[in-house]
């Protein structure tokens, strides 16, 4: 199975690529589905189901308190990219 998230704009003009895998420490903004617009920090990424949960987004459980939205890589933009990986680093060097 895929697993990667389209990059912004700004981000695709300056590392050259159309999308990356998403890791925890990215914000992202989500572009479609019940969240739509909401730009958070990734906070935790499953790539055998393909989803991350981003801060902010949850739902009210039922008996109370809150849960966090599990939400698809492919419904989500990439604003920044957390570098401090140095092999990520040099994957997205390699593509310039």
């Amino acid at each position: 199975m895929k697993f990667g998230s389209a990059l912004s704009e700004e981000l695709r003009g300056k590392h050259h690529r159309r999308s990356v895998r998403p890791r925890v420490g990215d914000s992202v903004r989500i572009v479609r589905g019940e969240f739509k617009d909401i730009e958070g920090k990734i906070t935790k990424v499953d790539p055998r189901s393909g989803v991350v949960n981003v801060e902010g987004v949850t739902r009210e459980k039922l008996k109370g308190g809150t849960a966090p939205v599990p939400i698809s890589s492919s419904n989500l933009v990439l604003t920044s990219l957390l570098l401090e990986d140095n092999v990520r680093k040099k994957k997205l060097e390699a593509a310039e």
